[in-house]
């Protein structure tokens, strides 16, 4: 049997992330210091005083989860698994695990993802909102009439839609008439994963044109395919193509237990994935390392 660690992705925040961790771990602090090298500034202060509203500002949190994650992967010194996978940006922390980019490229990378979304769209016209109790393939035919999209497709009854207020607002209020036990907004300040972001998408190839790419000394599982990935080219696709498209991360769980993984680590600040993951399979022994 195999395991995997996998990394989360934005809405995993809090203010005092990894504090505890960079005072009393070295390793964990060298990882907190070359994210600030790598950005000119010190996010460590924002990711460990707040305030809040400054740590959620799309630039910010995208590195700041980043920072966290790998500090936590640093600091634990766990044996090398079988697979990694990211959720979102989680992607990003996965690469940095598994040896396929810098933690000072990825910091930059994230903070430039950051901005181009926020970029993208002007604020307050797009909306991403979360809907509970739906099958993903009914969702799928709603959106599809309003011209809305699929975000993510988190677990079974837990799906992620976003894009132009113009057109998710009607499809929420499909969802619910359709049975949806609850459709919500979510706290963003950009629409995610949506056609959207195709400016966002473009902005990206041209700054991973500028960024090596190693291959990875374990295959990725890709929110783009829901499949193991290796290939320096097909990862940085992928990290293209999930700027416009939603994050297959049920389908991800279950290529997991077909795979044979039977051992998850949730390396990062929170445990929605944990959460995700034994609401997709009771096949996977998921577990949290780190707050």
């Amino acid at each position: 049997m195999s395991s995997i660690f996998i990394f989360p992705g934005q809405g995993a925040q809090v203010v005092g992330m990894g504090a505890d961790l960079y005072k009393n771990n070295g390793k964990a602090r060298e990882v907190f210091d070359a994210v600030d090298d790598a950005l000119g500034e010190k996010l460590s202060d924002v990711i460990f005083n707040g305030p809040m509203e400054t740590l959620t500002l799309t630039a910010n949190v995208q590195p700041a989860i980043l920072a966290t994650s790998l500090a936590m992967f640093r600091a634990a010194q766990l044996p090398t698994p079988d697979y990694v996978a990211g959720h979102s940006l989680g992607e990003y922390s996965a690469l940095c695990a598994a040896g396929a980019l810098s933690i000072s490229d990825a910091a930059r990378l994230v903070r430039a993802r950051g901005n181009a979304m926020q970029n993208a769209v002007p604020l307050g016209a797009g909306i991403t909102a979360v809907v509970l109790g739906l099958d993903i393939d009914v969702v799928k035919q709603i959106c599809e009439k309003f011209d809305a999209d699929v975000a993510n497709d988190n677990c079974p009854g837990q799906v992620v839609i976003s894009g132009l207020k113009e057109k998710i607002e009607p499809a929420m209020d499909a969802l619910k008439e359709a049975g949806a036990r609850r459709v919500m907004p979510l706290a963003l300040s950009v629409p995610v994963h949506c056609r959207a972001q195709e400016g966002a998408a473009e902005k990206m190839r041209e700054i991973l044109d500028t960024v090596e790419i190693k291959k990875p000394i374990v295959p990725i599982i890709s929110n783009k395919t829901a499949k193991p990935m290796t290939d320096a080219a097909e990862i940085k696709e992928s990290l293209i193509y999930q700027m416009t498209h939603g994050v297959r991360w049920r389908e991800s769980v279950l290529e997991m237990v077909n795979l044979g993984i039977d051992d998850l680590t949730e390396i990062g600040p929170g445990n929605v994935l944990c959460g995700l993951v034994n609401r997709t399979t009771d096949k996977i022994n998921a577990h949290k390392w780190g707050i």
